[in-house]
């Protein structure tokens, strides 16, 4: 049998030397376009900041070694150009002499892995602007150090790899700067647990700028300038681009192999293409992720290697071995902490509509009594149904590792909770602790599942009212005077029993300590003595105070200036407008009447109860060159503070290329809903920034199918009767027969191999659609933001109008 490889790394390498010690009569033959064949990938970061100081020991087998001990012909700095499935043969070019040559196989395994996303924009292509995926690349960073000095860097890209080359970068004497698009680094963890590595960020110097979106890229002298969208702009010496990777396909695609919803390659449980005679593997094809029921794309080395394993045998032995899935455990070292992830987040379960539960606990990494205890926070997801474990995500200092290998293993089995309360570990000081982190976390998914505790989690804390619960904290005297919840009273959990006179019984009451053990216990006490709406919050003050603090820094570098100007002219006049109560487009209406009548330098200040209204003032302040100085929401009013500038700021924006799209969905008819998803995916395929603006029948289109229950007046509540309640349950425009219409359509799409309005949907939030549902509609037609998707921000007009301002193309649907 003759086997023909492409690539090699984790994947192909292993796939190789599996087959040979299976079979001394196969003939292999690997093809890698580069020079190196088998090496550490994820070691890379670590060599450029010298923690691996030499070089050779990041290679796991030179091809010489290969060649000697598998007998395998192993054709480096060969690329594969082209697969003919139907002739069975490859077309190489030597990338040497640069000739092509075809070669035939019986079996054809593709590890070609993924390629880093560098998207168009101006000046990406500068020198100083680098890219981790390979040894060349990891050369060429470290070359480009060693040389030239650098003192700042900026690090595009928050996920475990840039933050691995931030902690490496600062080891190599560099300064640091991350500049992330979403609000929080790590998108594997949820915003809770994320927050406690924004910390530990800010904490060792480095720059963490969140919910920012890169630009452009200009060169300034000898340094390179960083522009982002909110005009804010990062000089550095140096880039390192690391905003996530995607399956490289082309060689499958060009080959009619059959590719996934997520575009990656499809295959079924043996790892088989569409072509039988075709095995893919690795970061290039779609795996099933057991937790959803859904294929996703997860590029992890560990999983590329078991594949490779089960590819080897089953091409040897016919295909009798089955691939389980992959449920995504990672872990990455960031400073002194360790972060890691198994199972599903909060948010991929809120986006499949997959009922959950979370909670929080946060312990040591042994038995506190003993030298060196140090804190481990964990937060785990499970079915409310039968306490299935769904997710389990991990922030500490030490023993994080054994922690979420089990957490993982639980998962991949589809276990429970009550797995976790049984799970058996090792014990002695040193190591755990008689009740480990894992036992614990089951034993309080236990209490809430048998109702002995009712939590609330710190999202839901913020946005009460005050006024309408009573907030105790159960912590000593000394503890709540340092640091407490506004609006809280302090009873330690020991008085309680004594101070229940304090305590009124006709109202709500959220009770909470340090890290939610001393409020169980106090809310176990107030249950059992006659109180009935009793909420223990989830991870206490430790969670609470590190989700809701500012998560971004202000300034890109310790010793830079902040990147708002804040200085004030010694003759700057301020105008204060009350436009509290007025709905989109009131308040901007307000702004502009005032803003046209002052001087430029002098300054406005605005007070709005419309929630919205940062995001309409963000992008005004855009349209019309205004700076826009602060913002603050205190008790449901919104003050802002902007200040005029000169129009030559606002011309020069104008200048700038329009090359974005925009879509106003208008319609809640399935056709037009699916039309709108087809034409957003097409757009950004194509490198396009994409903005959906959802207004009055559109927003039906972005209800989360799961709703939590929300209040609401008589007119609202007989639109949520009238409307439809999410997108599984739109109609036809045309022949909808009562439903039916819509049922056909989704039947056919189904027979088709069409994807569903769900699955673009989803394509879109995935790939950074900008959602915004209109506020005003919001407003009129009683739908509230708990009801729409998470991914959707609520603006009004003048966040449309800025889209639509930087778009050459602007569709209503």
């Amino acid at each position: 049998m003759k086997v023909l490889i492409i690539g090699g790394v984790a994947g192909g390498a292993t796939a190789a030397a599996r087959m040979r010690r299976e079979s001394e009569d196969a003939q292999i033959i690997l093809f890698e376009r580069g020079e190196y064949v088998s090496y550490a990938n994820c070691g890379l970061p670590y060599y450029i900041g010298g923690t691996i100081n030499d070089r050779d020991r990041l290679f796991v087998q030179t091809v010489e070694g290969f060649v000697n001990r598998f007998n395998i012909d192993i054709r480096i700095k060969s690329e594969v150009t082209a697969i003919d499935v139907q002739s069975k043969t490859i077309t190489v070019q030597n990338r040497s002499t640069n000739e092509s040559y075809t070669e035939s196989y019986d079996k054809l395994i593709i590890s070609t892995g993924a390629e880093p996303i560098k998207p168009a924009m101006p000046g990406i292509d500068d020198s100083r602007i680098f890219s981790l995926r390979n040894v060349p690349d990891m050369d060429n960073i470290k070359a480009y150090i060693d040389l030239h000095k650098p003192k700042r860097a900026v690090v595009i890209g928050g996920g475990f790899i840039g933050l691995e080359m931030v902690e490496n970068l600062q080891d190599a004497g560099v300064e640091v700067c991350v500049v992330e698009r979403a609000n929080q680094v790590m998108a594997p963890i949820d915003f809770s647990m994320a927050s406690l590595v924004h910390q530990h960020l800010k904490s060792k110097n480095v720059g963490l700028l969140l919910g920012e979106v890169v630009e452009s890229f200009e060169s300034d002298n000898d340094e390179i300038k960083v522009l982002l969208e909110s005009k804010k702009n990062v000089s550095a010496d140096m880039v390192i681009l690391s905003i996530g990777v995607r399956p490289e396909v082309y060689l499958a695609k060009t080959a009619g192999l059959e590719l996934g919803s997520l575009g990656g390659i499809k295959v079924n449980d043996y790892m088989q293409t569409s072509d039988p005679d075709v095995y893919a593997l690795g970061d290039a094809v779609e795996v099933f992720n057991p937790v959803i029921g859904k294929h996703s794309l997860i590029p992890l080395a560990g999983p590329a290697n078991k594949q490779a394993r089960i590819v080897a045998d089953n091409i040897l032995e016919g295909n009798i071995y089955k691939y389980s899935g992959t449920i995504g455990t990672s872990i990455a070292k960031v400073f002194d902490i360790t972060v890691a992830a198994t199972g599903a987040s909060s948010k991929l379960l809120d986006r499949e509509n997959i009922s959950h539960l979370s909670s929080f606990i946060h312990g040591n990494s042994h038995a506190g009594y003993y030298l060196n205890a140090l804190p481990l926070s964990i937060k785990i997801n499970f079915s409310p149904i039968d306490g299935k474990l769904l997710g389990a995500q991990i922030v500490g200092f030490d023993g994080v590792d054994k922690r979420i290998d089990l957490f993982a293993q639980i998962i991949k089995k589809g276990g429970t909770i009550y797995d976790l309360m049984e799970v058996e570990h090792a014990y002695a000081p040193p190591y755990s602790s008689a009740k480990d982190p894992v036992n614990m976390a089951g034993f309080v998914a236990d209490n809430i599942l048998k109702n002995k505790v009712n939590i609330i989690h710190w999202r839901e804390v913020r946005k009460l009212d005050k006024n309408e619960i009573l907030l105790i904290d159960v912590r000593t005297s000394g503890e709540f005077q340092f640091a407490h919840i506004d609006g809280a009273i302090n009873i330690p959990v020991d008085d309680i029993r004594s101070r229940l006179s304090e305590i009124p019984k006709d109202k709500n009451i959220v009770v909470y300590c340090a890290v939610g053990l001393r409020g169980y216990l106090g809310s176990r006490i107030l249950l059992q003595n006659g109180y009935s709406n009793v909420y223990n919050l989830s991870g206490g003050y430790k969670t609470y105070s590190a989700a809701t603090d500012i998560q971004s820094t202000d300034v890109a570098f310790k010793d830079a200036l902040p990147l708002v100007n804040n200085n004030i002219k010694s003759e700057m006049k301020t105008i204060t407008i009350d436009a509290c109560g007025l709905q989109c487009p009131g308040p901007i209406m307000q702004l502009k009447k005032n803003y046209d009548q002052i001087e430029n330098g002098d300054r406005l200040e605005i007070k709005v109860t419309d929630q919205a209204f940062g995001e309409d003032l963000s992008g005004w302040c855009r349209m019309v060159g205004a700076n826009l100085i602060s913002i603050n929401n205190l008790g449901g009013v919104v003050t802002a503070c902007v200040e005029k500038t000169e129009k030559a700021q606002s011309c020069e924006m104008v200048s700038k290329p329009k090359d974005n799209k925009t879509l106003i969905v208008f319609s809640d008819d399935l056709d037009k809903a699916l039309a709108s998803f087809v034409i957003a995916n097409g757009a950004l395929a194509s490198g396009k920034k994409v903005s959906m603006f959802f207004t009055f029948w559109g927003l039906n289109v972005i209800k989360k199918v799961s709703k939590p229950a929300v209040k609401k007046d008589f007119l609202g509540k007989m639109f949520g009767m009238m409307l439809p309640s999410n997108s599984k349950t739109l109609g036809l425009s045309k022949m909808n027969m009562g439903g039916l219409g819509g049922k056909m359509m989704r039947y056919i799409m189904k027979e088709k191999k069409v994807d569903t309005l769900e699955s673009l949907m989803k394509q879109a939030i995935d790939n950074g659609v900008e959602f915004i549902a209109c506020s005003m509609s919001m407003d009129v037609m009683g739908i509230k933001q708990e009801e729409l998707m998470d991914h959707a921000t609520i603006g009004g007009v003048a966040a449309y109008l800025d889209r639509a301002e930087n778009a050459n193309v602007n569709l209503f649907i």
